[in-house]
């Protein structure tokens, strides 16, 4: 994961909790994918989420939390879809809200919360 381009940390913990700043559908090389279909700017997000959340030594099943933001509500049914792919039978609390202007044109962008282990 290409390090952030703002003045912020792609994840940072604090008192058992991984805070997952918003992923948005960028390559490892750090090349925004805002001419891609949905489908695909979801799959690099949830990659870039799962990517931030093992840098923490967490996974998907510890999320407790999921904030999503489409730039159209029409994408829910193709995100909610791929998103129940890629969590499981695991099911944290969500968010879908639309937003008219995503960062570099996204579609698609997603912030998490998890709970670290307390092992």
């Amino acid at each position: 994961m290409p390090p952030p381009a703002g003045h912020y940390a792609h994840v940072c913990m604090a008192n058992g909790f991984v805070f997952v700043s918003g992923q948005l559908p960028i390559d490892a090389t750090g090349k925004p994918l805002s001419d891609a279909p949905f489908d695909a700017q979801t799959k690099q997000v949830l990659h870039n989420v799962d990517a931030a959340l093992k840098a923490a030594g967490v996974t998907r099943d510890d999320l407790v939390q999921v904030r999503v933001f489409v730039s159209d509500i029409a994408h829910w049914p193709i995100f909610n879809a791929l998103y129940a792919e890629w969590i499981g039978a695991h099911k944290p609390a969500r968010a879908v809200a639309q937003s008219a202007s995503l960062h570099y044109g996204a579609a698609v962008e997603v912030e998490a919360v998890a709970l670290a282990s307390a092992d």
